[in-house]
């Protein structure tokens, strides 16, 4: 599987850079990469990890993405229950999934993904090991 495209997407989320990412959607979902995508599900999964953590409570959970949510007031929408069932699916309640459409779970797990990044702000060496962490993880739910 040719990873690069993912990887590039992870790092302009993590820049911000959202014309390079809308241009790498458009290239991935050219390129018929789908499987790819296991490499954003799996950074979700491991940012979202990193960020929360163990201890974490739904209400946490609440809490960031409503102020996400304030912060991004005036753009288009962000659905709320959806992001924080992604969250805490990823926290290890992945029955809040079933009912989210997979369009909406993929833009919600991106932008997500994107101010998770922003957040932690990695160094580029933490952004290599971030990416090569992500890569594993995703070679290890396929086989």
């Amino acid at each position: 599987m040719n990873e690069q495209p993912f990887s590039d997407l992870i790092r302009a989320l993590a820049r911000a850079d959202w014309d390079a990412v809308d241009a790498l959607v458009v290239k991935i979902g050219q390129q018929g990469l789908a499987n790819g995508l296991r490499i954003v599900g799996a950074a979700f999964a491991l940012a979202v990890n990193r960020r929360f953590g163990p201890d974490s409570s739904p209400t946490d959970v609440a809490q960031w993405v409503a102020g996400i949510r304030a912060q991004h007031q005036g753009a288009e929408p962000l659905p709320a229950l959806e992001m924080e069932g992604l969250i805490r699916a990823a926290l290890g309640e992945p029955e809040l999934v079933d009912t989210i459409a997979p369009e909406t779970a993929l833009g919600a797990e991106l932008f997500i993904l994107g101010q998770i990044l922003l957040e932690l702000n990695p160094a580029p060496a933490e952004m290599d090991e971030f990416i090569a962490d992500a890569e594993q993880l995703a070679a290890e739910q396929l086989s």
